[in-house]
């Protein structure tokens, strides 16, 4: 039993060490290097070949600057109101979704997870609700927020969320969906790509319903209130 125990010890200290390592390495890579690939981007393609869908896989790399303010403020706007005052994680919003979920028991959950935690999830996770990957979230977010700069961050996000069936980013969303760089974007068609975010695989940008109208819209009135974002 003492031979288990201590290899047990040795085994569980040496997977840390190699964890924590491999981490900070890769956190700090991707502060200059676009990731080339993400596991949700992983699990999509397996499961595309698996279910013996045709292959689809959209994606282009750019840098900020290239992807329009519109859509910048619009995901503001849409998912994260604090993202350039929050240290990735955003108390407030999280104590609200905390008192709305109490009061709605039984109904759809709300959630508060920030801009820097999507990224970290997206970029170095799997889609899951267990409590290991969320504390595994947890880390991730802290060390981008101290390693990356916010322009980084909202970089990344913008080039690794999911738009659609197989379409990764603002570029491939936009030329996708409306034939133009993200560059280009308009208000309105920022809005609408940021609507879809919550069900990318469900809606379309290009063909609205009613409720992502709806959506759109207050997405506009909160891009007016916020203004720009100013990293």
């Amino acid at each position: 039993m003492k031979k288990f125990l201590k290899f047990l010890l040795k085994f569980i200290k040496y997977f840390l060490i190699i964890f924590f390592g491999s981490s900070l390495f890769f956190v700090l890579l991707y502060r200059f290097v676009p990731p080339p690939v993400t596991p949700l981007i992983l699990i999509r393609t397996t499961q595309q070949l698996f279910s013996g869908e045709p292959l689809k896989l959209k994606k282009d790399w750019q840098s900020l600057d290239r992807i329009s303010p519109n859509l910048q403020l619009a995901v503001v706007a849409s998912e994260d109101n604090r993202f350039l005052e929050h240290s990735g994680f955003d108390l407030e919003a999280i104590k609200k979704a905390q008192d709305y979920n109490e009061k709605k028991k039984g109904k759809k959950v709300r959630g508060a997870s920030t801009i820097s935690q999507q990224t970290a999830k997206n970029v170095f996770l799997w889609p899951d609700r267990t409590w290991v990957r969320k504390g595994m979230e947890v880390y991730f977010t802290f060390l981008i927020e101290i390693v990356w700069s916010k322009k980084r961050i909202m970089e990344v996000y913008l080039n690794v969320i999911e738009t659609g069936k197989g379409i990764y980013g603002a570029e491939a969303a936009s030329q996708n969906y409306f034939h133009k760089p993200a560059s280009d974007l308009t208000r309105e068609q920022a809005a609408l790509i940021a609507a879809v975010l919550p069900n990318p695989r469900k809606w379309d940008p290009s063909r609205p319903s009613s409720y992502l109208l709806g959506r759109e819209q207050w997405i506009l009135w909160n891009m007016g209130n916020i203004g720009k974002v100013e990293y």
